[in-house]
């Protein structure tokens, strides 16, 4: 939003210590935060197991202190030492300001979990730890698009510049996780989704004020600011109708450069919808679960926006040590680790044959873009797939048997 940029406005001369401080700041965050989030996981796991919850076999299951001690640390030093986090930060793109709100507001919400009553339960609190990130992020309505602005004698102008690192997420991520935020606040104060129901209709009229409001302030604070209406649609417009197709890691550029013009309204549609389809199922699934959602959240936008950037892929990435204790159970994490490093390398050897060298074209860019962004669908869908098996297993035991008394096959449907 102008915001943003009006605040390079002053920082323009230190930009360079300001993205290095940016994602300092966000590897402090993250630290924190997957500290946090290990002593709410270790409290759940040690009541559910005073509880029996868990099935007898499935002690080499449950995550230890001594295993759960150097994540944090792991966490920040695999966003710091990321090779993606690097590029960005070398190019200068505001998506490492995005990163560092994201990684906040994740912190914030872990403490507010924390604030709840011990009487309510690991469970409950992790009830509030997702509705907390999902009540914050309505406010956080700033799409981190690359741009500059020409102030001129008649007044404050803006000017989208064509980058390859545009950024996108921030309007559609706060609307994505609006949707799922709806759910799993109404479960948090135990409000039923009934038509019939009044408490749901009050429930749903507040959250919608509170969303619209906070969106209201952002867009009058920008007006004020500019004293124009005009950045609305080149902030907010900008990211739906995507009409800079400048070649970058996303799907979109190649696809709609193809595209005859009376069907790009519709495909675009189609396209962006990828963004919102998956969090009401999601937010269902995984609502005893906010973390490993909020995982799986942002991955799956960083893949489907409009204008993706290498940033956005090494704040998920980030959290791969989180989930450590699932490496047991994914399928293809040597050949899809693989992939990404195989089509990150060649990247920049393609777009050199293609723009400088004129011995390639489009396709073979897209090509690479095509198999890096399917990698890493499949590596979040292998993750996800691993998650739930270990959930099931802790309930129905480690070796599951058919009725024949042969090995069962556990399969995900």
């Amino acid at each position: 939003t102008p915001l943003i940029i009006y605040l390079f406005h002053f920082l323009i001369d230190y930009a360079e210590l300001v993205f290095m401080i940016t994602d300092a700041l966000t590897a402090i965050a993250l630290y924190f935060a997957i500290q946090d989030f290990n002593k709410v996981v270790f409290k759940k796991q040690k009541l559910l197991l005073e509880l029996d919850q868990y099935a007898p076999d499935v002690a080499e299951l449950i995550r230890t202190p001594v295993e759960m001690r150097y994540i944090p640390l792991k966490v920040a030093l695999f966003y710091l030492l990321n090779p993606y986090t690097i590029l960005s930060c070398v190019a200068k793109s505001t998506c490492a300001i995005n990163n560092t709100l994201i990684a906040f507001f994740i912190l914030t919400t872990i403490k507010a979990a924390q604030r709840c009553p011990q009487s309510a339960g690991p469970a409950t609190r992790e009830y509030t730890l997702q509705g907390a990130f999902s009540m914050l992020s309505p406010c956080h309505k700033s799409p981190t698009t690359l741009q500059q602005f020409c102030f001129t004698q008649e007044g404050a102008q803006e000017q989208v510049l064509d980058d390859s690192e545009q950024t996108s997420k921030g309007g559609v991520l706060e609307l994505s996780v609006a949707l799922c935020a709806f759910i799993i606040r109404g479960d948090q104060q135990y409000i039923p989704v009934k038509v019939k129901s009044k408490a749901f209709w009050i429930f749903s009229w507040e959250y919608a004020m509170m969303y619209v409001g906070s969106l209201v302030v952002i867009v009058c604070l920008s007006f004020f600011l500019l004293s124009s209406w005009d950045f609305i649609p080149a902030v907010y417009g900008f990211i739906l109708s995507v009409p800079d197709l400048t070649p970058n890691i996303g799907l979109f550029w190649y696809f709609f450069a193809e595209m005859f013009e009376h069907f790009s309204l519709f495909f675009v549609c189609v396209f962006q919808i990828n963004v919102f389809f998956y969090t009401i199922p999601l937010a269902i699934k995984l609502k005893e679960h906010p973390i490993f959602f909020m995982f799986i959240q942002i991955a799956i936008i960083s893949i489907f926006k409009s204008y993706p950037t290498v940033g956005d892929v090494a704040l998920y990435m980030a959290f791969f040590p989180v989930w450590n204790h699932l490496y047991r159970f994914l399928r293809n994490i040597f050949v899809l680790t693989c992939i990404i490093i195989v089509c990150s390398l060649l990247f920049p050897v393609l777009w050199h044959l293609w723009i400088y060298a004129g011995s390639a074209n489009s396709n073979f860019f897209y090509a690479i873009t095509l198999t890096f962004n399917v990698g890493q669908i499949l590596l979040i869908s292998d993750y996800f797939y691993a998650f739930l098996r270990r959930e099931y297993y802790l309930t129905h035991g480690l070796y599951l048997t058919a009725k024949d008394g042969t090995e069962a096959m556990l399969v995900l449907k």
